[in-house]
């Protein structure tokens, strides 16, 4: 069904157009999957791509690859998609109020009546189980990470309201994949994936950034925290110091995991990652106006290809 306009009856308004859940998702299923953001797969990847590079360090520091390493890259994956659905579920039950107050987010499927509370804790629960039963595959050590994670996921949607930088507390969530896909490798942390998972905070900060700016208008008025308020016109500056920490952090765990045991190309090819994503970010810096938020939204999705560089550098590492 679709209104007069065309529109697909129910459509988020930052959706992607077109995308699979508003085509072709039955009709009862899709404002659970809005509710997931399934019609919005960037999350996905932002939440995943931290899990492919631990993973692809580990293997690299190792000079391992089987076939329990590409579970653990397509479980991460299918567990990314559940864990993101469930997060972002989690968080629009506790800012349905806030949601309904900002012109981007008052069509979501709370806010918008599609998607009772109850219901959305059923799905959320439902996702939440989904995902424990491909944690339960990994070791006893990534098991432990991956439950230690539900802190960070709990509390993050309250951030906003008790800090300036709620950014923080999603870049400890969402790059926690880092940690335990390096252990599901390896069977315990190492200082490697350390820095990786602090590389990959740096790098939350600057994406989410550009991303709160869309909003920064309608938080303003109902007292809503985040670091594009704070940082304000002075977003640049800061946005290219994440970038510099983001480089120097992710350059610093490759060549800590690598300068021992790889080749000087198999070195070289890995420290290509930070350095090639640290270009894609540079241009995004070069390309930023924070006062428009269609193009904030554009280079907020440019990262999954951000990511995607960096991965695909790691991988070819791999190669040598």
């Amino acid at each position: 069904m679709s209104d007069t306009s065309g529109t697909p009856e129910g459509q988020v308004a930052d959706a992607v157009k077109g995308n699979w859940v508003d085509r072709l998702a039955p009709a009862a299923a899709r404002p659970y999957l809005r509710l997931s953001r399934a019609d919005r797969p960037i999350g996905t990847w932002l939440l995943l791509l931290p899990c492919w590079w631990g993973l692809l360090l580990a293997t690299a520091m190792t000079g391992e690859f089987g076939l329990s390493d590409l579970w653990i890259a397509v479980g991460c994956a299918i567990g990314a998609f559940l864990m993101r659905g469930a997060g972002c579920t989690w968080n629009d039950i506790t800012d349905r109020h806030i949601d309904g107050s900002v012109a981007r987010t008052r069509s979501r499927p709370i806010p918008s009546g599609q998607v009772g509370v109850k219901g959305a804790l059923v799905w959320l629960v439902a996702q939440s189980l989904l995902a424990f039963c491909i944690l339960l595959t990994f070791n006893l050590a990534a098991i432990a990470l991956g439950i230690g994670s539900l802190a960070l996921v709990c509390i993050y949607p309250f951030a906003k309201r008790f800090t300036w930088w709620p950014q923080v507390f999603l870049g400890l969530a969402f790059n926690w994949g880092v940690l335990l896909a390096y252990t599901a490798h390896t069977g315990s942390l190492g200082w490697p994936a350390v820095l990786l998972y602090l590389s990959g905070i740096a790098w939350t900060l600057f994406y989410d950034t550009i991303y709160a700016h869309q909003d920064a208008e309608d938080d303003a008025l109902i007292g809503v925290k985040s670091t594009a308020r704070l940082f304000g016109e002075r977003s640049p500056v800061w946005l290219r110091r994440f970038l510099v920490a983001t480089v120097l952090l992710m350059s610093a765990a490759v060549i800590l995991a690598l300068a021992g045991p790889a080749n000087p190309l198999t070195l070289a090819l890995a420290l290509g990652a930070p350095w090639a994503m640290g270009w894609h970010l540079a241009w995004q810096l070069g390309r930023l106006d924070t006062g428009d938020p269609d193009l904030c939204m554009r280079l907020f999705r440019s990262n999954r290809d951000a990511g995607l560089i960096a991965a695909l550098f790691l991988a070819l590492s791999q190669l040598v």
